[in-house]
């Protein structure tokens, strides 16, 4: 840097962690995006930051560069302790807010129009060229790297990842920032399709007006927003398939009813059927590691780690989902302590951020609300999510050596929802098969 450009710099400046919600006291950083030494523009992304509801992008307040990182990655930063020394460019910071505000301000209907012409051509392929031609008025981006504020404003607008794929980035190396998602979002999202198809013959989305009657006005509060992101988020990306067994769980609950007393009074810990259910899920994605995977452009990742998500309901009535970290190297006493700590700290609101996050397979228990079954959406960006139903006593026809028989029997339906793009029947079913028959085959003699 010149003497010239070092004139220009206001003497160094904090920069602090910054206040990223109400409950939000402190803050983890995953990620610096800025090197020491390296110079940014306002707007610009410094550093990811975790926290225990979501994790944030922290943009840079002005031009400027970057003179030290006074906190690392993974470090723990309470709200208002620095985290960097900053140069700030006054001159390129107010430059920058002055021409971004004239544009703003000064902007005339004839040059919003100029826009919309824009991107209305930018969805019609030319007349002149064949169907073949048809994707050339895009890119799609295969090596896109989705932040967590990007992914979360997608949501809000129920953007799929195939979608942002096609939008192009002004970021380091094509990286997909939050100014760029904006303007495609105002721009009318001209690449919301696969295949721009003609306006002539294509199909319009109609404006439907539905009657939503009157009533009560229930606000939703910022989870139950949240989940709904996520649910209709994950339904509109994954192509979902739901496959279904039926197991007989009497031995298991015999031995379970027999046992639960011994082991409390032994460990001190509830027996339920939860760690029960974890351990049959962990050992049958041993054997179909397939289904514990998620999906990244055209890859596949599939997770070394087995880590069982547990869709546990809270007082308000909302849903979270706490994780059992490598489930298949626990035993029963270790898996009964992890799922009920669990369970209590999500009734209390207690549970740490770490303990939601990382999960490759969910199960979720409808059974506990009397379902019979469910057809559960997937938590992305797992591939799979499994539902067990109610444990109902139902007289079964029972084949034996000695002839069939009409026997009173403790049964329950599994339901397996899967992403079809990643997972096929065969697996799923060969997999959802393997839970059952490591629930049916429980050995009813095991010690505690």
């Amino acid at each position: 840097m010149s003497d010239s450009d070092k004139e220009r710099f206001l003497p160094t400046q904090e920069f602090k962690m910054p206040k990223m919600g109400e409950s939000i006291t402190e803050g983890t950083i995953i990620n610096w995006l800025v090197n020491e030494g390296d110079s940014f523009e306002e707007g610009d992304i410094l550093c990811e930051v975790a926290t225990d509801k979501v994790d944030n992008e922290v943009p840079a307040p002005a031009s400027g560069s970057m003179v030290e990182q006074v906190r690392k990655v993974q470090e723990v930063v309470p709200v208002g302790d620095v985290i960097a020394i900053l140069n700030i460019s006054e001159e390129e910071g107010s430059s920058k807010k002055s021409t971004s505000s004239r544009k703003t301000d000064t902007s005339t209907p004839d040059q919003s129009s100029k826009k919309a012409a824009i991107s209305k051509k930018k969805m019609q392929p030319s007349a002149s060229k064949n169907v073949e031609t048809k994707s050339s008025t895009f890119t799609v981006n295969e090596n896109i790297f989705i932040s967590p504020l990007v992914e979360s404003i997608a949501r809000k607008h129920h953007i799929s990842f195939e979608e942002l794929a096609r939008i192009p980035g002004t970021g380091k190396d094509g990286r997909l920032r939050k100014s760029d998602l904006f303007s495609y979002i105002e721009e009318g999202r001209p690449f919301k399709f696969a295949q721009p198809i003609p306006e002539a013959s294509g199909f319009q989305v109609p404006d439907l007006k539905f009657d939503k009657g009157k009533g009560k006005l229930v606000e939703m509060d910022r989870m139950r927003q949240m989940i709904a992101d996520h649910m209709v988020f994950s339904a509109s990306t994954a192509p979902h398939v739901t496959a279904y067994v039926e197991a007989d769980l009497t031995e298991m609950v015999q031995w379970r009813n027999a046992n639960k007393v011994a082991f409390k009074e032994k460990y001190n810990e509830k027996l339920t059927f939860t760690p029960l259910f974890i351990e049959a899920v962990a050992k049958a994605i041993g054997d179909f590691p397939m289904i514990n995977s998620s999906l990244d452009g055209k890859n596949i990742i599939v997770k070394e780690e087995i880590n069982i998500g547990m869709a546990t309901a809270l007082p308000s009535g909302n849903l979270i989902v706490p994780v059992v970290k490598n489930a298949n190297k626990k035993d029963l006493k270790a898996l009964a302590e992890n799922t009920n700590d669990l369970v209590n700290k999500a009734r209390d609101n207690k549970l740490k951020g770490d303990e939601t996050k990382g999960s490759t397979f969910t199960i979720s228990n409808v059974g506990t609300f009397g379902s019979l079954m469910g057809t559960p959406i997937i938590n992305q960006p797992e591939a799979a999510i499994l539902a067990t139903g109610i444990i109902k006593k139902r007289a079964e026809v029972m084949e034996r050596e000695e002839g069939d028989s009409i026997e009173v029997r403790d049964m329950m339906y599994l339901s397996l929802s899967f992403d079809h793009r990643i997972v096929d029947g065969y697996l799923a079913g060969s997999f959802l098969r393997r839970v059952a028959d490591n629930m049916e085959q429980f050995d009813i003699k095991r010690k505690i």
